[in-house]
């Protein structure tokens, strides 16, 4: 499917409730899956991507059951008591890294085979460095790729448990570079293993993972701002409140701030510090946002509502250390730089070539294709602000994309046309009609 956006000539305004982050629903569903009891889970994302996840882990075992708790949508999760079910059939996590990513850890210690597929995109994506940790652990896994070779290990995947029938060994893991999915692989295998796990990152990594698995009751421990450990044990089950996606949030932020006189209030929106280094970026940039935090509990999420306000942007050079800390924002970050007043520098950032896509690649062809100047770059680019002309551009596939052109498109000289947009879904299901319902113009083509 094709998206238009057309040109916007009013400012934008009004409050918006972005949906449930993605990366806490996931991790919600699979944690839940392991515990013991019923979990109840408000806010979840209820998209395809997270439903793929939730598909999954039910045919694992796990049993789920949706309520009304006074106008509150409430996901309630039976879970297995760690002892997950093998499933009939390959499963099948469509486009959804994470939840692939997550489960390989969880599935590595159950003496089961599981095959995991996705769709072309998915398929594309590299799985060795889950595995590789995985394999030292002592779990098997068999794949069409050399087993031996990280960037050819893809989907289809099996997992094959815990090699000769014993329980996965302890290790003392040090992450090539910062990845919240592999810590969180390595922190949910280390769950069953023979004694304490410890994962080692070399930099900013999201500490999603580490804040759930203590609401769920998990022993682990962070020793240092570099060192995890996690001791072998059951999950409990509790209560889980997804906060709204903060990676969602940044494309109405990036509307509010690159329409004139525009002002956008988004609530509810999950503040973690690990991963919103976006709001450094665009504060270096001379963004208008205010952050309203609110009061949470321990271990839970920080949630805050951000005032968003039109705002004559500068480029800049992203700081490196920065980069781990808004990895997903980095479409954005580019079409906020083609909406700017100078040339922002990216560098640093080679892993958005192995996302949903090649995202500097594609990301730079686009922006080229509407008129603006990018210098391509192995690790990053250059973009140079200035005018956006209209046209058509091609999202192959990648929701972040897709969403990125469509906000630039309110203030292009002629309508965008983002083909294969659809993907959207994915992750931000109701993305069109909240973004018109501040007055944009977007609309689906088939």
């Amino acid at each position: 499917m094709r998206l238009v956006s057309t040109p916007v000539g009013q400012p934008l305004s009004g409050t918006v409730s972005v949906p449930g982050d993605k990366s806490i629903s996931h991790r919600a569903v699979i944690l839940a899956s392991l515990a013991k009891g019923t979990s109840r889970i408000s806010g979840w994302l209820d998209a395809e991507d997270t439903q793929a996840t939730l598909n999954a882990c039910e045919a694992l075992g796990a049993r789920s059951q949706w309520s009304d708790d006074q106008g509150m949508a409430i996901l309630s999760i039976t879970g297995t008591d760690g002892r997950m079910s093998e499933p009939g059939q390959p499963l099948d996590l469509g486009n959804s890294g994470t939840g692939v990513r997550l489960l390989l850890g969880a599935v590595a210690g159950q003496p089961i085979k599981v095959t995991f597929t996705g769709d072309a995109s998915l398929s594309q994506r590299p799985m060795g460095r889950i595995v590789t940790p995985l394999q030292q652990m002592g779990a098997g896994f068999s794949s069409t790729g050399d087993d031996t070779a990280d960037s050819t290990i893809r989907l289809p995947l099996q997992s094959l448990g815990p090699l000769g029938g014993q329980k996965l060994q302890a290790i003392d893991y040090r992450l090539p570079v910062a990845s919240a999915q592999v810590q969180a692989a390595v922190l949910l295998a280390g769950l069953q293993a023979t004694d304490a796990v410890s994962v080692r990152q070399p930099g900013v990594c999201r500490d999603h993972s580490e804040r759930m698995l203590k609401l769920f009751g998990a022993d682990i421990h962070r020793q240092d701002a570099e060192l995890l450990t996690i001791r072998p044990g059951g999950l409990s089950a509790t209560q889980v409140t997804v906060p709204g996606d903060f990676s969602s949030a940044a494309f109405l932020m990036q509307a509010a701030l690159l329409v004139p006189e525009s002002s956008v209030m988004l609530s509810g929106v999950g503040v973690n510090p690990t991963r919103t280094g976006l709001l450094d970026v665009i504060d270096r940039m001379g963004a208008e946002v205010t952050v309203k935090a609110s009061q949470t509990p321990p271990h839970a999420e920080p949630i805050a509502g951000l005032h968003c306000r039109h705002s004559l942007l500068a480029g800049i050079r992203v700081p490196e250390q920065l980069v781990s800390n808004c990895i997903d924002e980095f479409p954005m970050i580019m079409a906020l730089a083609a909406g700017s007043q100078s040339t922002t520098r990216i560098r640093g950032a080679a892993e958005l070539r192995v996302k949903e896509s090649d995202r500097i690649a594609v990301m730079a062809a686009a922006l080229q294709q509407l008129g603006v100047e990018v210098t391509e770059y192995p690790d990053g680019a250059d973009v140079t602000g200035g005018a956006v002309n209209g046209g058509e551009v091609d999202a192959h596939g990648d929701h972040r994309i897709a969403m990125s052109l469509a906000v630039l498109g309110l203030i292009a000289r002629q309508p965008v046309v983002i083909s294969n947009a659809q993907p959207i879904a994915t992750s931000y299901p109701n993305f069109v009609a909240d973004l018109n319902s501040l007055g944009a113009q977007l609309q689906w083509q088939t």
